[in-house]
């Protein structure tokens, strides 16, 4: 299951759902259930004991209930993704036109970020994240939408803080809007 969702940049981003370490459980399970399977069909045919069937009828149906929780969480994931690209478009779409000071004032604070990026020598990577903190999305949501491991947005965001030289996500947001307010 996949979705596109506009990045910063509005560029068309694939956002997959499925987690790597997912599709491996998944597929572990799956090989569990499809084994314990036939080896409880084959146990049957050849007479087995009833305690040795019912350990292996558990294991399928405990390999089944976990299949059945990963897919339903892999859904989830998708429904939350979902949501989040359309509070994205959403917020993107003001409901009335602001006044024109108030785009005026976007605008310079857009450059402004957009110039402090380039001072404190970011990469597109990094400028990217860097927007999407600013905008208030948490780093699951970010790697979500740039379609890359949490880890990895974590990281980029240590970079960013380094190359500014500010101590973590709050200092950096108020870098820019501190004497605003």
């Amino acid at each position: 299951m996949s979705y596109t969702i506009k990045s910063v940049n509005h560029e068309e981003t694939p956002v997959h759902t499925i987690q790597l370490k997912e599709i491996y459980l998944l597929l572990i399970f799956l090989i569990m259930m499809i084994a314990g399977g036939i080896d409880l069909a084959l146990d049957f045919s050849e007479g087995t004991n009833f305690t040795h069937a019912t350990i292996e009828a558990v294991i399928v149906a405990l390999s089944l209930i976990a299949v059945a929780w990963l897919l339903f969480d892999i859904r989830q994931q998708g429904i939350e993704i979902e949501a989040l690209r359309n509070e994205l478009s959403s917020r993107q779409k003001p409901k009335h036109t602001p006044e024109k000071h108030v785009l005026d004032a976007r605008t310079s604070l857009g450059n402004v970020i957009n110039q402090q990026f380039n001072d404190w020598q970011l990469t597109n990577s990094e400028k990217e994240v860097g927007r999407l903190l600013l905008k208030g999305l948490s780093l699951k949501e970010i790697a979500a939408i740039r379609n890359t491991l949490e880890k990895t947005v974590r990281q980029r965001a240590s970079s960013i803080y380094k190359k500014a030289e500010l101590n973590g996500r709050h200092a950096f947001s108020a870098w820019f809007i501190e004497d605003i307010l």
